[in-house]
């Protein structure tokens, strides 16, 4: 055995201590057995988002490119925002993830979505071609402010 096969047999040993694996697997078998308990003894799920009833909407056409450039339509065809406008690159990302899920689902992907808000002040993308709806919570009040924009 040469001089550099030594050294690698033993770096390989180093380089992941056993201690830390069997952290690993010791956290992996204790989030498995509190998910397991909370099933098993009916514990109430919290952080879980409840849907409710629609207070206002429009519908908009989202269209854009692939280079995530998007124009925001309303009824009559006329541009209410734009990806350009300042802090709404938003809009793009969500006509991008509107666009691969209608391509998915094989629809058109220039009909109308609806923008929504909820009664717990929610603001809502529906799309009812794909029956996809996104409620923008956690993507930051800037994100959430160009759609709820297209609102007013």
């Amino acid at each position: 055995m040469s001089q550099l096969e030594r050294q690698m047999r033993h770096r390989d040993k180093e380089m992941v201590p056993k201690i830390l694996v069997q952290g690993m697997f010791a956290l992996m078998i204790g989030s498995l057995g509190l998910v397991a308990y909370a099933q098993w003894a009916d514990v109430p799920q919290v952080g879980v988002l409840e849907v409710s009833a629609v207070v206002d909407s429009r519908n908009v056409t989202l269209t854009g490119d692939r280079t995530g450039k998007y124009q925001v339509r309303d009824e009559n065809g006329m541009v209410i925002a734009s990806t350009a406008d300042e802090k709404a690159g938003f809009i793009g990302v969500i006509g991008r993830v509107i666009d691969r899920e209608r391509r998915v689902f094989g629809v058109d992907t220039s009909g109308p979505i609806t923008v929504a808000r909820r009664e717990n002040g929610n603001i809502a993308i529906i799309d009812p071609n794909t029956k996809m709806s996104i409620d923008l919570i956690g993507y930051g009040k800037d994100n959430v402010a160009a759609f709820e924009q297209l609102l007013n």
